[in-house]
């Protein structure tokens, strides 16, 4: 298995992507922090994951909430005595066209999606460097790499956690520390089942591959990413989109 021994730390950890990578690195031998503000949705995932026999525990995060972090950090290292990697999963969207964006729409997307991400990393990077070890790896969208109708806020989160990747893969490679983002493309998750059954026919004509995303198909590149298969992929911006962006 190739996360035996590693814990892993996963915000947003109880839906969709989210939901998909705590199961796959606890199949894959991680003992895993599943990190989400839905304890419902968080029983379900833990749950999911002990049945296979895998071993998890559940932590209620908002990662706006620095001392629900730092509680959350600190019961892991208790419990296990290390982090390995942190999965910067947790995001939001409230969408809207500039003309009509709300203030509060802007800045709760900013504060979940990018804020958040640093509040996490911040928390656990004193962990990685004095293991002299680690892997931060965040969930930022093809949206952006290139942006999209309406979602402003959204586009400048994922912009931006790229731009903090690269950065932190700069700052803390020669500690040990690697720091790579994925993009998912049109994955179907809750949020897209949604939506009407043309709307999703239409998005998955788009796509080179012909079809949506399976949220395990990201997992698996998270997966791999923590592992130490890939310990020469630093600052790297992995799309999993189907080719959609060709």
């Amino acid at each position: 298995m190739r996360l035996s021994g590693k814990v892993a730390a996963i915000t947003g950890g109880a839906r969709g992507i989210g939901h998909a990578t705590a199961v796959k690195f606890a199949a894959e031998g991680a003992r895993v922090a599943v990190c989400d503000i839905n304890p419902e949705l968080m029983r379900q995932t833990l749950a999911a994951i002990r049945d296979r026999g895998g071993e998890a525990e559940g932590y209620p995060v908002d990662v706006t909430n620095k001392a629900q972090i730092a509680a959350m950090v600190a019961n892991v290292m208790d419990r296990w005595g290390r982090i390995d990697c942190v999965v910067n999963n947790a995001g939001i969207v409230m969408d809207a066209q500039l003309k009509s964006m709300t203030d509060d729409q802007f800045d709760k997307v900013i504060d979940i999606n990018l804020k958040g991400v640093y509040n996490c990393t911040r928390a656990v990077v004193d962990i990685m460097l004095a293991q002299q070890s680690g892997v931060i790896l965040t969930t930022s969208s093809i949206v952006g790499l290139y942006g999209n109708f309406g979602q402003t806020n959204y586009a400048a989160s994922k912009f931006a956690v790229i731009g903090m990747t690269k950065t932190w893969a700069k700052e803390l490679g020669r500690k040990g520390i690697r720091a790579n983002a994925v993009c998912p493309g049109f994955v179907a998750t809750p949020i897209l089942k949604q939506m009407p059954a043309q709307v999703l026919s239409d998005m998955a004509k788009k796509v080179p591959c012909g079809r949506l995303g399976l949220p395990e198909e990201v997992a698996n590149v998270f997966a791999f990413l923590a592992s130490d298969e890939a310990s020469y992929i630093n600052g790297a911006v992995i799309s999993v989109d189907g080719g959609m962006t060709l």
